[in-house]
Formats: C-alpha cells, structure tokens, sequence
C-alpha cells in the first residue's frame, strides 16, 4: 500500500472503531474485518471530507469496501493518483 492517506485513514478509524491502529490493514475489511456499520461508515466519509477538504460522492462510496480502498479513492480525490 503507498496511499498517501493511509495512515491518516487507519488512525481515524481506529478512534472511532476504538481499535488498536495496528491491526488495520489496506486489506482489512470495513465492515466484515473492522466491525464498522452503516453509520460508521458515514461517520468516516464525513471526517475523511473535513481532514481533507474534498467531497466524496454516494456511489463512489458504494465501492468502497476495504481501508485500502478508501485510501486509494482519497489519494485520487486529493492528489490525482489512483
């Protein structure tokens, strides 16, 4: 994983999730690893907009289904890499 966002994503999560940081993984999960829910979800998608000053549209959360993904959508949205 060379997400720029990655670490800022796994810290995040592991606050609101009240998790050990260190066993998120770009693989893990959101929902099947991690124990989030819908409104985590939400929750996260709101925080990710605020730290990184950009919009994060419904259906690209539909495809969202591992950190990592979230990681490579923010880098994409925010600095252009995919």
């Amino acid at each position: 994983m060379t997400a720029k966002s990655f670490e800022t994503i796994r810290i995040k999560l592991a606050e609101q999730l009240e998790i050990d940081y260190l066993t998120i993984l770009p693989e893990s999960h959101i929902f099947d690893d991690l124990g989030a829910d819908s409104l985590d979800a939400v929750e996260l998608i709101i925080a990710l907009e605020e730290e990184f000053n950009l919009t994060i549209e419904p259906e690209d959360v539909e495809e969202l289904e591992t950190v990592g993904d979230v990681a490579l959508l923010v880098d994409k949205l925010v600095w252009g890499e995919s």
